[in-house]
């Protein structure tokens, strides 16, 4: 698990400060069209950075409850076996009971004795030989699979404790995500509370989707598996983005990608930093559709190529499924299912 860094609030604060600026200050007060460039500016820089500490944290997220949901079914196999060799156990224990009760009843006398009695010494002197022999094997498989159980609670008990450790890790992360939630939605306020003018040139100058079907070009993806994908991230489009989500009526950056790819019968990981070793990696200037697109050093986005300089992707909450331009943010890397 990643650890994340603190919201700053400064930042945040000096955007909701621009905010109450603009809005109280008329233009010819101010004089010149400069002085109101640097708040808007600010507010802009604030708003995008909390929509990537957005995406970092539901990434987080998603890596944290797949983990957990594998730990779980771990447990839940440690305990399937824990139960099968307690059942031999008690096999074994009953089985020895029976054997102890027998040789007190037949044997319960001095072995001297007992020889000395004997109508067939031979024969004493086999029996107990193998008795001997089969009481210590016995004992022997008893005594191994004691130990097994013991390594076998033993990893259970550790398993759980791994479980417990993501449950926790995974709340906090929740916890982190609903103070980014927070704070997006003050974002939101304050960008509603700019002048339209200046609200719309910021959707202008952040990643804005697509009003229509752009032109894509003729390319075709590299494999039948791509083609199925690229038909169902299309499928997708203005489907809204929901936190943790992978379909089908809502998505996460990474969850589009994987539900994609899942209606072409190919299993992608769940985050898109894993998502990003999912294939083979080539240049972005070779992109075809069905490519994963990831985004910043972090990999902490994800889309899919489609042709023609476009991604399919899932922005952010509020902002449904759409097309963008692959050059929206910087580009990490490009993967090849």
């Amino acid at each position: 698990m990643g650890s994340h860094r603190r919201l700053a609030p400064s930042g945040f604060d000096r955007g909701a400060g621009a905010a109450v600026s603009i809005l109280s200050v008329t233009a010819a007060a101010l004089g010149a069209v400069p002085a109101a460039a640097t708040p808007y500016d600010d507010t802009r820089a604030t708003v995008d950075r909390l929509y990537e500490q957005a995406e970092k944290a539901t990434e987080a997220y998603n890596e944290a409850d797949e983990r957990a949901d594998e730990l779980r079914a771990e447990v839940g196999i440690a305990r399937d076996r824990i139960a099968r060799q307690q059942e031999r156990v008690n096999s074994m224990r009953e089985s020895l009971g029976s054997l102890a009760g027998a040789q007190y009843r037949s044997g319960g006398i001095d072995p001297s004795l007992a020889l000395l009695l004997s109508d067939d010494p031979d024969d004493y002197l086999d029996h107990a030989s193998r008795l001997d022999r089969l009481t210590a094997h016995q004992a022997g498989e008893l005594k191994a699979l004691q130990g097994a159980m013991r390594e076998l609670a033993q990893d259970r008990e550790e398993a759980a404790g791994k479980l417990r450790e993501l449950e926790t890790s995974r709340k906090a992360v929740a916890a982190h995500k609903k103070t980014v939630e927070h704070k997006l939605a003050t974002a939101r306020r304050l960008l509603n509370s700019l002048p339209d003018a200046e609200r719309d040139a910021y959707g202008r100058a952040s990643r804005y989707g697509r009003p229509g079907m752009p032109d894509l070009g003729g390319a075709g993806a590299a494999s039948a598996r791509g083609s199925a994908a690229v038909a169902a991230a299309r499928s997708a489009l203005g489907k809204p983005y929901v936190w943790g989500a992978n379909g089908p009526s809502g998505f996460d950056c990474s969850g589009l990608m994987q539900w994609s790819y899942a209606q072409a019968g190919v299993s992608l990981p769940r985050t898109s930093q894993a998502q990003r070793y999912a294939g083979r990696q080539v240049p972005l200037s070779e992109a075809r559709p069905g490519d994963l697109v990831v985004y910043r050093g972090d990999a902490s986005h994800v889309g899919m190529y489609m042709g023609n300089g476009q991604v399919i992707h899932a922005p952010y909450p509020g902002a449904p499924v759409r097309y963008d331009p692959v050059g929206m943010m910087p580009v990490s890397s490009v993967t090849r299912v």
